[in-house]
């Protein structure tokens, strides 16, 4: 069985899509089960969680839904951890919409006693802001999301593999410090997608790519000892060029946010910005 664990905060507008797409999985009963944790939520995010439940239930997939008066993902995930009953774990961000086939897929990859990291190719839905359209066209061009298994808002591991980590760490980054924690050849990538979106305009984007930065400045000061793992590869000049010729207005705004990350003034608040 795989666990499912889908930390919410104030995710009511879109759990019922990243639900009703689940739950259009072809995986047998029995092979999944889906802990929806509701943390420090103001809005009905729970509410809308638990209309699914009957649904789950007539397919053989147990769907809970955990409610924590506190909000945080890293404590939403430990909570999801305790009480997951699968081996094998997938960790679902809520504005993710997966594809009939990934889980059944990741559960195939992940079938083995070695440690394995699996996750599906990742779709970008066209965003509607100009800015996040353009970024996206050459984001979509980066090695990170082109030569490795980035896991953008989903991931699952096998028991061997969750066993590298006890609790989640108090982090910014938690994809990227399980990411890490496996080799390049540990991590598999599947075939089926999900759609994963970006945050809409150019302060998101910012504040976004912020956030990130941090996570990755934090994983190298806390955990230097998975850096060996980063198969990061380097873009090319030859490649880089062509990418810049074929979507410059993306280039410009893929530079220029990360100037602005790089030298403008540090905001410690998080927000989605959706």
């Amino acid at each position: 069985m795989i666990s499912v664990i889908l930390p919410a905060n104030n995710e009511g507008p879109l759990i019922g899509a990243c639900l009703s797409a689940l739950l259009a999985t072809d995986l047998p009963r029995g092979a999944m089960e889906i802990l929806v944790v509701a943390n420090g939520c103001t809005d009905d995010t729970a509410v809308r969680a638990r209309r699914f439940e009957t649904d789950a239930a007539a397919k053989g997939w147990p769907l809970s839904v955990i409610e924590l008066t506190e909000g945080g993902k890293l404590g939403a995930l430990n909570a999801g951890d305790d009480a997951a009953n699968g081996d094998c774990r997938a960790y679902l961000d809520a504005d993710v919409v997966v594809s009939p086939g990934l889980m059944r897929q990741l559960v195939q990859a992940l079938e083995t006693h070695a440690p394995r990291y699996a996750s599906g190719r990742v779709h970008i839905p066209m965003p509607s802001s100009w800015a996040s359209r353009a970024y996206r066209a050459f984001y979509l061009t980066v090695p990170f999301m082109t030569d490795g298994v980035p896991g953008c808002g989903l991931f699952a591991v096998n028991a061997a593999g969750r066993a590298r980590w006890g609790t989640f760490p108090d982090i910014i980054s938690d994809d990227t410090f399980v990411r890490l924690s496996f080799t390049p050849e540990e991590r598999i990538g599947v075939d089926a997608s999900y759609d994963w979106p970006l945050v809409e305009g150019f302060g998101n984007l910012v504040r976004v790519r912020r956030r990130q930065n941090s996570g990755v400045d934090e994983i190298v000061t806390r955990y230097p000892e998975l850096l060996k793992n980063d198969d990061k590869t380097s873009y090319g000049p030859g490649r880089l060029v062509g990418n810049i010729l074929r979507h410059p207005l993306g280039f410009f705004l893929y530079a220029t946010v990360a100037l602005m990350v790089k030298f403008g003034s540090n905001h410690s608040s998080w927000s989605r910005g959706r």
